[in-house]
């Protein structure tokens, strides 16, 4: 019996260690993420800062001259060109998204939903290079021989339509898990009421979801404004404002990655300042999704 005691003493022993060791592991863990994008942030704020405050942050942000060889470094034909794509891809993406995950949380059949489900999420993982190749190879030339559209073909249009599809995973994975968290009492007691179930869905769960739905679409922006290699492949990259769908625009990421290689001083400053303006946008739209689901749960506690 003293043997029997003994041997429980040491394995709760030894599980309290194992236990303490874990989490200590897990704890730094996610203090080095937390270092980790403490000190990018602080290495893109020393290196871009300085730009700003030498040439003003409404000349940097407001002016339309974008000119690294002349002293002009005006990001604002890119912040357009940026907001251009990132709102035509939400027109695109969020009724096709929707209708999609509605389509799989309430309508589809179980063994459809099986199939159909991994193959969307298999989405999210082609690499955008491949988005860009499609776009060049098919969708480019379509929008420059279509009498009806014209134009060089590389446009704002054409990135709009890539960057639509690319975040159709975010955005349906997400409405999905936003539909599904709705109580299950909800719909019977529509039902109970003489409803139909499409009066139940738009009635009832999407209501009900939108909280969830809305992080959907916030995420699916920071998909749409951080993307860079598609938006490359089919934008044309021109630094101009975006006189219509069809003209060449130049995005954030875009100016960055077409440029950080050969620039140098107040050049590359300026691209790393241009980086300090992406990394707010995500992050405020990460903050602001985080927000919105956190209200979500609590509207279901």
């Amino acid at each position: 019996m003293m043997m029997m005691i003994a041997r429980t003493r040491t394995w709760m022993a030894t599980a309290h260690l194992s236990d303490a060791v874990i989490e200590r592991c897990l704890q730094l863990a996610a203090w080095s993420a937390v270092t980790t994008l403490a000190l990018i942030t602080l290495f893109i704020l020393r290196e871009g800062m300085p730009v700003v405050f030498d040439r003003g942050p409404m000349a940097f942000l407001g002016d339309v001259r974008w000119a690294p060889t002349r002293g002009h470094f005006g990001l604002l034909p890119m912040i357009a060109g940026t907001a251009v794509v990132t709102a035509g891809a939400l027109l695109i993406g969020l009724p096709l998204g929707l209708a999609g995950a509605i389509t799989l949380a309430e309508l589809a059949p179980m063994k459809a939903r099986l199939v159909l489900k991994p193959m969307i999420e298999l989405l999210a993982g082609i690499p955008s290079v491949v988005y860009g190749f499609i776009g060049m190879e098919i969708l480019v030339p379509f929008i420059r021989e279509r009498g009806t559209l014209g134009g060089p073909g590389y446009s704002a249009l054409a990135a709009s339509i890539i960057l639509g599809i690319m975040v159709l995973p975010t955005i349906i994975g997400i409405s999905i898990d936003a539909l599904e968290a709705v109580p299950k009492s909800y719909r019977d007691g529509s039902r109970a009421l003489g409803a139909t179930q499409w009066q139940t869905i738009t009635g009832v769960v999407l209501p009900a979801a939108r909280s969830g739905i809305v992080a959907a679409v916030i995420l699916g922006m920071g998909r749409a404004v951080g993307e860079t290699m598609a938006v490359i492949m089919v934008a044309g990259n021109a630094v101009q404002f975006p006189g219509s769908l069809l003209a060449p625009v130049r995005t954030l990421t875009a100016n960055i990655a077409l440029e950080m290689s050969y620039a140098t001083g107040a050049h590359a400053r300026a691209l790393f300042a241009t980086g300090i303006v992406l990394f707010i946008v995500s992050l405020s739209l990460n903050a602001i999704a985080g927000r919105v689901r956190s209200g979500k749960r609590a509207s279901f506690a």
